[in-house]
């Protein structure tokens, strides 16, 4: 342990000195080559005979897939004996056939989405004795040897609200006298010199706080390779032999220590687990798109867990954060080959399906509460979000041949893209349907009845579609009421009322997000670059100019489509109206709904709350209120005259041998100008800068240059 100071903190302090990371215990992480027929070595042997999880598994996805199959089946046969058989031979024939079979998957898509929430729904009221649950963990002691760490990756991230949650996390671990079983690593990637110099700052706070109780251990990576996942690995090469298990969390996860502990005792019950992630909670911002988004997730998402969970049991999702992993099958099984020559951008579902290819179990432990993540704080953050995801999910697509998957994970990679592909889908389904009805072609088509209404049949399709899109909130805002928790969202009337707002909001932003998502799929399978940015961790209104910039053009379109059909054929305006009047009122949805205000005026009215706020836990008070401190952290010029700090960001990069070759030749150059003209210390270049900081002995001698 190292040793207690007792200096302040204040004035950009930096607390103890001393290395920032323990002794490398080197391990080998090798990727597998994709699309190898090889056996997979050192997988755990398959059980004699199926567990009782995997036979009821089997039943529930035959159950869910002959539901599917049939909803489907009949809406189609609807939709066709409303057309009144096929059209004329060419193009209107051609257009019908690629209308229909956009139906077919498009409602099936639905179908799987309503039969979820309908199994969710089940879960939620009559429990599931088949799931892992949190209650199966018990409160025995933890073995000693069952070493944990925790692990934060982060990238040019917002300092205050990183090490906020982080300090949260290790206070509720302290208070549970469990501190001492968890090592935590932060394992920076960022290329901002301030940022960096903050994080180091931070970092020295954080174990000075807490010296004597735990370790704390901050290491930055010079070769910033494969983003997240990469510095995950390379973790597990440097330190990942001394654990049995790591939690990773992202920059804005806050966790309880009872829920850190559960899923320990969760791994130690179950040695064919190797991955469990946590149900997390979104919360943490004012803005009306973040309330609307928490609350969703609160209500209707949960709901959603407990189905999916209902189905994968065993052979779960992994999202990247918030989950314990067991280290050593991780390190053999998991490492990702590029694909195609890229490297993998969306590797968590990729991971959870190779832990499973390996023999190992990977469970959603829906009930679990105390695990937490923030929502992008407005749409434009959350669509930046999405951008990558989507980039990602596509790219996944390509290892649905991968020998040895299970079928499970192979349908998640393909549901995955498909979660973002249906964007565009919906736009050509409407527009095919749009042409459809302007071309002609089958004389037996008439979507209207004589007296102006919706003939029976098209009637039909529109609310059974309608019906299985609301179905799911009817169910969560059911399963809330029946199990009488509605005393945490309001009261039963704020409920509904809640229901009803984040539902307009969800109508309104549905058009926008397809658009856009449709944009992100033409860019993916176009090979566009993408800049990869963390999204924001605080909430900033969104200006006009921001949010005409990213609409303008779309909402454009969508008035100058409106306006022609509204000419040539006016009954078609029906047809686009839901899609077509959001996108013209593109920018203001999305500026209203990114104000703290109107967030902050419907809270004062009782309306999207969600429990964490009706009674906050511990451990997210304790987060929120250290990232409201106002307060200023070091920066590159504060740790050039802090001799504390300096001393800190010099051994964090322990010894390295600088002083000769090029690069020392040039960093003599940079100190000899500096010499000479002071100020062109404060023109240095941010990479130059973040060079210094890599390189001890040169950051002292600028440092002395500073001082003369």
């Amino acid at each position: 342990m190292e040793p207690r100071t007792t200096s302040p903190m204040s004035a950009g302090l930096a607390g103890p000195a001393g290395a920032s990371a323990p002794s490398v215990n080197r391990g080998a992480m090798v990727p597998r080559p994709w699309f190898s027929e090889a056996p997979v070595e050192g997988a755990l042997p398959a059980a004699p005979e199926l567990a009782p999880w995997e036979r009821a598994a089997r039943r529930r996805r035959r159950a869910l897939m002959l539901s599917i199959g049939a909803a489907t089946t009949l809406a189609t046969g609807v939709l066709l004996r409303t057309q009144g058989g096929w059209a004329s031979p060419g193009l209107p024939l051609l257009l019908q056939c690629l209308h229909l079979s956009l139906f077919v998957l498009l409602f099936a898509w639905v179908s799987a989405g309503c039969v979820t929430a309908v199994m969710g729904f089940w879960v939620q009221l009559r429990g599931d004795r088949h799931a892992l649950s949190a209650h199966q963990a018990g409160n025995g002691p933890i073995s000693a040897d069952a070493r944990t760490a925790l692990v934060m990756p982060i990238c040019n991230e917002d300092v205050t609200t990183v090490f906020a949650g982080l300090r949260a996390s290790c206070e509720s671990l302290a208070a549970a006298g469990a501190l001492r079983l968890f090592d935590v690593y932060i394992l920076s990637d960022s290329s901002d010199p301030e940022c960096r110099t903050a994080e180091l700052a931070a970092w020295a706070e954080l174990r000075e706080q807490f010296a004597g109780q735990g370790r704390i251990h901050y290491r930055w990576r010079q070769r910033r390779v494969k983003k997240k996942a990469g510095n995950v690995a390379d973790f597990c090469r440097r330190w990942g032999r001394n654990y049995r298990y790591m939690v990773v969390l992202d920059a804005d996860s806050v966790m309880s220590g009872d829920c850190l502990l559960t899923l320990v005792r969760l791994m130690e019950a179950n040695p064919r687990a190797g991955i469990l992630q946590a149900a997390n909670q979104v919360c943490g911002h004012e803005t009306l798109h973040a309330r609307a988004q928490q609350f969703a997730s609160r209500v209707t998402g949960r709901l959603f867990a407990a189905g999916m969970q209902y189905w994968q049991l065993g052979e779960a999702h992994y999202w990247g954060h918030n989950a314990i992993i067991r280290v050593e099958p991780f390190m053999k099984h998991c490492a990702l080959a590029p694909l195609h020559g890229k490297d993998i951008m969306s590797h968590d579902f990729v991971e959870a399906a190779l832990m499973r290819r390996a023999g190992y179990q990977v469970w959603l432990v829906h009930d679990l509460v105390g695990s937490y993540e923030q929502q992008p704080p407005h749409l434009l953050a959350e669509l930046q979000r999405d951008r990558r995801w989507c980039q990602g999910n596509l790219q996944n697509v390509r290892l649905v041949a991968e020998p040895g998957l299970h079928s499970v994970h192979r349908a998640m990679l393909v549901t995955g893209a498909l979660s973002y592909f249906a964007a565009p889908l919906w736009l050509l389904y409407v527009c095919l349907g749009a042409l459809l009805w302007n071309v002609g072609g089958n004389d037996a088509f008439h979507p209207f009845t004589p007296d102006g209404r919706l003939a029976p049949g098209v009637l039909a399709l529109w609310v059974g579609t309608i019906g299985m899109l609301t179905l799911p909130r009817l169910l969560s805002v059911g399963s809330v009421l029946l199990r009488g928790e509605q005393g945490e969202y309001g009261g039963a009337l704020k409920l509904l009322a809640s229901s009803a707002v984040e539902a307009v909001m969800a109508l309104l932003q549905a058009p926008l997000r397809m658009v856009a998502h449709s944009i992100f799929c033409l860019v993916a399978l176009t090979g566009i670059s993408l800049e990869w940015k963390s999204p924001p961790r605080s909430a900033e209104d969104v200006s006009w100019k921001e949010a005409f910039a990213a609409f303008g053009r779309p909402g454009l379109f969508a008035l100058a489509v409106a306006v022609v059909l509204a000419v040539l054929r006016p009954s078609t305006v029906l047809w686009i109206a839901p899609i077509a009047l959001p996108l013209m009122l593109a920018a203001p949805i999305t500026v209203f709904t990114s104000r703290a205000l109107l967030g902050a005026r419907l809270r004062k009215l009782g309306l999207l709350m969600i429990p964490e706020e009706s009674r906050t836990p511990t451990v997210l008070q304790h987060a929120w209120a250290y990232g409201q401190q106002n307060r200023r952290l070091p920066g590159w010029a504060d740790m050039l005259e802090n001799r504390r700090l300096l001393t800190l960001a010099c051994q964090a990069m322990g010894h390295r041998d600088t002083g000769r070759g090029l690069r020392a030749h040039v960093r003599d150059l940079h100190l000899s100008r500096i010499a000479m003209l002071p100020s062109a210390l404060h023109s240095l270049a941010a990479n130059e800068r973040m060079r210094f900081l890599s390189e001890p002995s040169h950051l002292l001698r600028l440092s002395q240059l500073k001082a003369a």
